[in-house]
């Protein structure tokens, strides 16, 4: 009989943000895998690494699976990790796949699920979900996301600045994600449609190079970055 596979979301980067439920799914799991980038060095642990290994005990190994960011070699590299979770998988056991944020947004687990599930059809594929950037960048920065009946849209700055002044139009609450070396272009449309006073700025959440501002910076940001850029409000009397 078929494993599991488990994507656990281990949130922005504080480790006291991963919930009891992805915390008992790291220590009940047979093999944690954590992502980690191929530029990476080999000692220099990923970001939900140090998630994990905040958290499971230091005898329990944690298992790197290498992914590739050039298109040359990308789906090699996929092809490989998800052929090492497959062993695990066949053999009848529990993997876990950490992964910060949620699993189900913008997450390496969606694709990572697939391929396993190409190869092992009969697996059963689950998540935990995780406190996401924009949640935790609201917290800090006292910033409502969304009251009464304003909408809310998520997207990668790398959609364009078209779709950014696209969403800016539609009102509500926009929230951008990752790709900081657009953020002068980001930060440009938001000075034309007078939104910058409405926008506040993180970037590394729960780390130890984290930058949090109420203010969006006039230069490229690490890629893990987020923009949340609430609608005009009144305030009340």
């Amino acid at each position: 009989m078929s494993g599991t596979l488990i994507g656990v979301g281990t949130g922005p980067g504080d480790p006291d943000l991963i919930t009891v439920k992805g915390r008992d799914a790291l220590l009940s799991a047979d093999t944690v895998f954590v992502p980690v980038a191929v530029s990476s060095p080999n000692d220099e642990p990923g970001y939900a690494e140090r998630v994990v290994a905040h958290h499971v005990p230091h005898d329990k190994p944690i298992t790197r699976l290498v992914f590739e960011l050039d298109a040359d070699r990308r789906d090699s590299a996929w092809a490989r990790a998800a052929e090492t979770v497959a062993e695990v998988v066949r053999a009848g056991k529990t993997a876990v796949f950490a992964t910060i944020g949620d699993p189900n947004v913008y997450s390496t687990f969606s694709y990572l699920a697939r391929a396993v599930r190409a190869r092992v059809p009969s697996a059963t594929i689950a998540t935990v979900p995780g406190v996401t950037a924009m949640q935790d960048l609201a917290s800090r920065t006292g910033t409502v996301l969304v009251e009464h009946d304003e909408p809310l849209t998520l997207m990668p700055m790398t959609a364009g600045t078209d779709r950014v002044r696209g969403a800016l139009e539609d009102g509500g609450t926009v929230v951008l994600y990752k790709g900081g070396r657009r953020l002068p272009e980001v930060r440009a449309v938001l000075e034309a449609g007078g939104a910058l006073d409405r926008a506040v700025f993180g970037a590394h959440l729960g780390h130890p190079d984290e930058d949090v501002r109420a203010a969006v910076p006039d230069r490229p940001a690490p890629y893990l970055s987020t923009v949340i850029v609430t609608p005009e409000r009144e305030e009340p009397q």
